[in-house]
């Protein structure tokens, strides 16, 4: 029986000698990125991230971290990828424009969504969007609540996305009930059911509507807090009322 000091012998000394590229944060932070637009940000462990890589967990610890720091670097390429609007359009053109964006990339990254409504990008990666869209609403005249404007809109905008992740992700278990819903649609005693009914029964008859049905909820969702926050932008006195 050969001796464990022989066997060692035989395995190659490093991934080169095996003929494996290098580990590098970045790599691993690409798998993980990967892994995250294929199955979601919540649905790979780190010894599946370790194996898109060719490597041990511990080479992920290594380069890395754990989990979270993996986590947290993901969040971070992914507000990375935002493009931001041109200077030169008026603030809530701009905001449409980028929470639009921000919509196509997460959800492209299933479950960043949420991780970013709750805790946030590293301040190195979102100090660029951040300080481009406030700077925005202080251009515009918000002042002070410049933060608060552009925390409400992130925050929305995020919370969206991370329902229709959510939903996705629990398709086996979520009640459909909109048949149940559309039954209402004539029922004079209950308007506001028989409104709800309608739409209901509308999404149950037209594919194409369904599919934008989120879509259209998420834009509905930025115009309204856009003409809330042109309100009350007239309400500060920075410009007149529409």
């Amino acid at each position: 029986m050969p001796s464990s000091s022989s066997r060692a012998g035989n395995r190659p000394r490093s991934r080169a000698a095996a003929g494996l590229p290098a580990v590098t944060a970045e790599k691993v932070v690409d798998a993980a990125v990967a892994l995250t637009a294929e199955r979601g940000l919540d649905n790979w462990t780190l010894r599946q991230l370790a194996a898109a890589v060719d490597a041990y967990p511990a080479v992920i610890y290594h380069h890395v971290g754990d989990r979270d720091a993996v986590v947290s670097a993901v969040l971070d390429r992914v507000v990375g990828l935002l493009t931001l609007p041109d200077d030169d359009l008026p603030w809530q053109d701009w905001f449409a424009e980028l929470l639009t964006e921000l919509r196509t990339v997460l959800r492209s990254h299933p479950g960043t969504a949420r991780r970013l409504v709750l805790f946030g990008p590293s301040v190195d990666a979102a100090a660029r969007t951040v300080d481009r869209g406030i700077g925005v609403l202080l251009d515009a005249g918000f002042g002070e609540e410049s933060v608060l404007a552009y925390n409400l809109l992130v925050a929305t905008a995020c919370q969206f996305v991370a329902m229709e992740d959510d939903r996705d992700g629990t398709l086996a278990l979520r009640l459909d009930n909109t048949e149940e819903y559309a039954g209402y649609r004539d029922r004079t005693d209950l308007p506001g059911m028989a409104a709800h009914g309608r739409a209901m029964h509308a999404l149950i008859n037209d594919p194409d509507l369904a599919a934008r049905w989120y879509t259209r909820l998420y834009d509905y969702a930025v115009q309204r807090c856009l003409d809330g926050l042109t309100h009350r932008l007239a309400e500060l006195g920075a410009e007149p009322p529409a």
